[in-house]
């Protein structure tokens, strides 16, 4: 196994390979805490840092800043907080601080209400006030006011930071709460000039990230001041984030891909959602490599039990496959958790992650592909289908547009809702031009008149293009001789491969009526209309037999243009993913993808549903991880595949024909097919990553 070199141990902590375990304690669970025992546990539970309650909501050590509600069940003759550092240290285990400001107890709203968040009609916001037992009633507080503020959370921060050797801040809920306090409609005036609207639907899209930003760049700045070597944690989201401001105000990012099987099973969390929350996270270059915080629990509703073993060894594996970083956020410590698969599973999946950390450490992940993220369920369509398809790939984030290089990448994907400004359209067609590869979705923005004339000419359509209403009944037709290729069979739709027994395949939705500009377009689909409207479809005549079964409306155009091509399809594919499953709609894409990469992919893998499959490159060597989700979620059992078959190419180095599996430590069987190196994993539980040398 590797291990570090000297200059790897010359980076502060925090920018070296972390697995974290969070222990969320109740207060009244203080007196079971023993130090000592608990920083033994964690170690064998296989981490290296600890997040640790330290204030705000309740101080856990002996605070002198006024309204700091003290943790009534510490011990009164003993700093426990001291001692819980000491106590990792001295097992090399790094010790963060937690810290939550976002609620109070009432006894300080009693003497601080100014402090407060104030909902539609100036009513404070309480929680949990039927909540069982003796316990205070708890509020929320206003991200603008004091409490989070200069009246408690600044001085809070410089009281424990300096007197405690704390390794780092972790910042619990620390977002945005609709608050109507007169703090906020001040601001509120003072930026946008008008009055603060009565309902958080009304604000300003902008308001709350810029409350986020000042309050959290305000504690970020004292951190500095006081301690510079602490580094800073803070949450980013899948959807409304800005990353490259977020990354401004912090120095580490997390992540909460929670798997909240309480919603029932036609609403639990997408399979996809910690990879592809990972991938975001990373887009940012520069950074340490994001966290994924994975509760042990299927919601927070039912947070004293563990998820099924399989399922969260599924959902954890994610995120160290895609180049994050663990954080367990269990319920309690060790000794009051009585679900003991939970502590099991941890440990067993710390394991596999630290056998992967040497190499994992500074890897950069090879994708061919990049899709333009636009926080939108049309992103995530399309991001499902990569996932399901075994295609890697990044993610642009819109603030990347003017800086991200392109010819990075072969093919560029970009979904529906979509807005980007005239220079990052010339800069696509430039890059199409030079070699590069488009494929477009749905809507275009064509709102403004240069973008307008760019994309037609990108995608060979003309200017006149018009929506349809939703289409039901209807379906998209290959055309079989539509596509001339030099390593395609004339005849041959590259489109309907794998889909060759079948001319049609389900459509639904709107579609953009559109006009190929010349005969060197080329149109892969077509739309098959409606042939009966939705209430009559099972009655006959029209269930015998299509009204109309061709049309030379397009649903798939090709265009080269100089050294690249651009795909265009009029309708909204990652729709048709999302809301129906269908394989037909799948493999519809991986078709396309696999047409604008020339079927060069630079490592392609056995397609089984449920398998995912990441590439990343570290000096000379690829590291392919495969994760194993196969069967009906929530996972019950681990369902092993069997012959897994890897093909890799010769894009980033030529491989060597060895291939260690490092979580296992065997050696995978390998030969050599017309030029590509063919890997056989014989069985894959949850979890692998395959080792392979390059000859550079």
């Amino acid at each position: 196994m590797k291990s570090h070199t000297p200059q790897q141990e010359l980076r502060p902590w925090w920018q070296q390979p972390l697995r974290i375990i969070q222990p969320n304690m109740q207060v009244k669970d203080t007196a079971k805490i023993n130090s000592e025992k608990l920083a033994d546990q964690i170690m064998e539970m296989g981490a290296n840092a600890m997040v640790f309650n330290t204030g705000g909501i309740y101080a856990w050590y002996s605070s002198q800043v006024k309204f700091h509600v003290h943790n009534e069940y510490l011990p009164q003759d003993r700093d426990l907080l001291r001692e819980m550092i000491d106590s990792c240290h001295r097992r090399g285990i790094r010790f963060i601080a937690r810290f939550d400001f976002s609620k109070a107890e009432d006894s300080v709203y009693l003497q601080r209400p100014q402090w407060f968040a104030r909902k539609e009609g100036g009513q404070p916001e309480i929680i949990g006030a039927t909540r069982p037992g003796a316990w205070p009633i708890i509020m929320s507080t206003c991200i603008n006011g004091g409490y989070r503020n200069e009246g408690l959370a600044v001085p809070v921060i410089r009281e424990a930071l300096e007197r405690y050797e704390i390794d780092g801040v972790f910042f619990n809920a620390p977002g945005y709460v609709f608050c109507r306090c007169s703090t906020c409609q001040e601001k509120y005036k003072g930026l946008y000039g008008t009055e603060l609207p009565e309902t958080s639907a009304e604000l300003e899209p902008d308001f709350a990230s810029r409350c986020f930003n000042d309050n959290l760049g305000r504690m970020y700045e004292e951190i500095k001041r006081v301690r510079p070597e602490v580094p800073m944690i803070l949450y980013y989201n899948l959807h409304r984030d800005h990353l490259e401001k977020r990354v401004s105000i912090t120095d580490m990012l997390c992540t909460e891909p929670q798997d909240v099987l309480s919603l029932g099973h036609t609403r639990i969390p997408e399979f996809w959602q910690p990879a592809l929350s990972i991938k975001v996270g990373r887009s940012v270059p520069g950074r340490p490599d994001p966290f994924g915080i994975i509760h042990s629990c299927p919601g927070m509703d039912w947070r004293h039990t563990g998820l099924p073993p399989a399922e969260y060894r599924f959902w954890l594996s994610q995120i160290p496959a895609n180049g994050g970083q663990l954080w367990h956020s269990l319920t309690g410590i060790p000794d009051t958790i009585t679900d003991k698969r939970i502590l099991r599973t941890v440990r067993e999946v710390n394991t596999d992650a630290a056998k992967l950390a040497p190499y994992m450490d500074g890897a950069q992940p090879i994708s061919h592909v990049a899709l333009m993220w636009n926080a939108d369920r049309s992103a995530e369509g399309l991001a499902e289908a990569l996932i399901h398809k075994q295609i890697p790939f990044d993610v642009i984030l819109p603030e990347q547009l003017a800086s991200v290089d392109l010819h990075r990448y072969q093919v560029i994907l970009l979904p529906e809702g979509c807005s980007y400004p005239p220079d990052f359209v010339s800069s696509l067609h430039e890059y199409v031009s030079h070699g590069g590869n488009v494929l477009a979705e749905g809507q275009l923005p064509m709102e403004e008149k240069q973008t307008r004339s760019l994309l037609t000419d990108l995608f060979g359509i003309t200017g006149e293009i018009q929506e349809s209403e939703y289409l039901f009944a209807s379906y998209l037709r290959f055309e079989a001789s539509a596509f001339v290729g030099k390593d395609t069979p004339k005849g041959t739709n590259p489109l309907q491969r794998e889909l060759e027994e079948t001319e049609l395949i389900p459509h639904r939705g709107k579609v953009m009526y559109c006009e190929p500009i010349d005969t060197d377009v080329q149109v892969l689909a077509t739309l098959v209309p409606p042939f009966s409207p939705l209430e009559s479809v099972g009655a006959p005549p029209e269930r015998a037999s299509l009204a109309v079964k061709q049309t030379d409306l397009p649903l798939a155009l090709l265009r080269t243009l100089g050294g690249g091509r651009a795909c265009y399809l009029p309708f909204s594919l990652s729709t048709l993913i999302q809301e129906f499953k269908l394989e037909e709609h799948f493999r519809l894409f991986a078709n396309a993808v696999d047409l604008l990469l020339d079927g060069k992919a630079l490592v392609s893998v056995t397609a089984i549903p449920g398998l995912q499959l990441t590439v990343f490159r570290k000096d000379d060597e690829l590291l392919i991880h495969l994760v194993n989700g196969a069967g009906r979620r929530p996972l019950s059992s681990v369902l092993p595949l069997h012959d897994i078959e890897i093909t890799v190419g010769s894009g980033e180095g030529s491989p060597v024909g060895e291939a260690e599996a490092i979580i296992t430590g065997n050696l995978m069987k390998t030969e050599w097919v017309d030029g590509e190196l063919k890997i056989n994993v014989p069985r894959l539980d949850v979890w692998e990553c395959i080792r392979i040398p390059l000859l550079i």
